[in-house]
């Protein structure tokens, strides 16, 4: 294989890290927010299944404007994104509902949102395509490419690597990450949030309205969460078909393993989604020279065959995140309070 080849296909990983590390991030954070107030929330599945689902959909509403010039493709796809993130704080709601007002079990009410999201995705998205169609097509014009910024078109490392998987999304995970640093540690509703996720008696003893900081969190969560599910679906490119394939469940794992911390998350994201790339590239990477041959061709060696292996290298992110979760338990501080009404 050419040095370009390599050089465009490991350009290709990286962007490709990039963007499916985005919705990771998005939605850890928003993890983060909802249980460092307290409350569990084991429902950021559903939450991203509803934020993909209305984000598709005002895509598609939205598309006849775009391709006939009225609104600029990204203004569209910076409407969509908060929209998304807007019905999936609709949807949070719910679990703060029942999780600080009605005092249920928060893992429950969590499990239950998550069985009703895809549920409801279907249902809307027959009522809006006809019964039986379930895939929402994702527009075109979604993706920002050498020709939204008026480059010409090129097949080199740099481009391959700005431009393959390059959506506004991106830019916005970027912008929303450092508000999420800067207001959790910065300002006093970053500190009140975290004393009510602590010890939210000694919390309310000085004041602080634990209620209200509590659905903060959750609001926020649902925020994120909605933004994070239309990210998945972007990065995954095939259209939204009622599922986020478990991503929800991964990011839970990425926010512990990353501590309840920004920066600790960022690493996590980056690391899970890398080793979900290698695994949709490991056929790939096995043609690029002798060191990738012996590197991803082991599974041959310890009796996996050709055909398993198929399935094996998709399996591979979530097989690393049950023996990382299992290495690193132990030293994981949750807030002491999360989980309590």
């Amino acid at each position: 294989m050419s040095t370009l080849n390599v050089g465009i296909v490991i350009a290709d990983i990286i962007s490709s890290t990039i963007v499916f590390a985005v919705p990771l991030l998005l939605v850890a954070m928003g993890g983060m927010f909802s249980e460092r107030s307290g409350i569990i929330n084991i429902a950021l599945e559903g939450i991203m299944i509803i934020g993909a689902l209305m984000g598709c959909l005002m895509m598609r509403w939205l598309d006849p404007a775009v391709t006939s010039g009225q609104l600029g493709s990204q203004l569209g796809m910076l409407i969509a994104s908060l929209f998304a993130g807007v019905c999936g704080m609709a949807f949070s709601v719910l679990l703060a509902f029942a999780s600080i007002n009605l005092k249920a079990d928060q893992t429950i009410g969590g499990t239950a949102l998550n069985m009703l999201a895809p549920a409801l995705a279907i249902v809307l998205t027959w009522v809006v395509q006809g019964q039986g169609q379930t895939t929402i097509l994702i527009p075109t014009w979604s993706r920002i490419t050498q020709a939204t910024l008026g480059f010409a078109a090129k097949e080199n490392f740099l481009h391959t690597l700005l431009f393959k998987n390059m959506y506004l999304t991106t830019f916005m995970t970027v912008i929303l990450f450092a508000a999420a640093v800067i207001l959790m540690y910065k300002t006093k509703f970053g500190l009140r949030l975290r004393s009510c996720g602590e010890h939210p008696q000694a919390a309310a003893s000085v004041g602080i309205n634990v209620f209200k900081m509590r659905y903060a969190g959750v609001l926020i969560s649902g925020f994120l969460g909605g933004i994070g599910g239309l990210a998945f679906t972007l990065a995954a490119g095939s259209g939204f078909q009622s599922s986020v394939a478990g991503y929800g469940f991964l990011a839970l794992a990425v926010m512990i393993f990353g501590n309840w911390k920004p920066w600790s998350i960022l690493g996590a994201s980056l690391f899970f989604a890398l080793f979900k790339v290698i695994g949709a590239y490991a056929t790939t990477l096995q043609n690029l020279g002798p060191f990738f041959n012996v590197l991803f061709g082991w599974p041959a060696k310890i009796g996996i065959k050709e055909g398993q292996s198929t399935y094996f290298w998709p399996m591979l992110p979530y097989i690393v995140t049950m023996i990382l979760l299992v290495l690193t338990s132990k030293k994981s501080r949750a807030p002491k309070a999360e989980g309590r009404a």
